[in-house]
């Protein structure tokens, strides 16, 4: 439970950090979640579920395509190959599951309104 409330917290930091310090700490934060949902949760399979998606995909599918949208928005990258290379690779493989690919938002619609929610703040 802790590490959902941590988690939420930083992205929470991440969509709401403006400066450059704080959005540079935000990162940082949620990049050190990130890593620790990676090894302890995802491991070396495909999905969390295994081959499959199960909850925890779903309820962790936003990393997948919102939050590249927001990373674009903000010109900051965080779930990169290099720092995160298995979750980085889940999250494609999320969205290029059918079901998943034709129920987002068009990729230049989200940046578009998340740049939008960035001007309002």
């Amino acid at each position: 439970m802790q590490y959902g409330a941590n988690t939420g917290s930083a992205f929470s930091a991440f969509n709401r950090g403006s400066g450059e310090d704080q959005l540079e700490k935000a990162a940082k934060e949620l990049l050190e979640s990130l890593k620790i949902l990676e090894e302890q949760g995802l491991g070396d399979k495909k999905f969390f579920g295994g081959e499959s998606i199960n909850l925890v995909d779903i309820s962790y599918g936003a990393l997948g395509y919102w939050f590249p949208a927001l990373e674009e928005a903000k010109g900051v990258k965080v779930l990169e190959p290099r720092t995160l290379p298995r979750l980085h690779a889940w999250a494609k493989n999320f969205v290029e599951l059918p079901v998943v690919k034709e129920n987002i938002p068009a990729y230049d619609n989200m940046v578009a309104y998340a740049m939008k929610r960035l001007a309002r703040n």
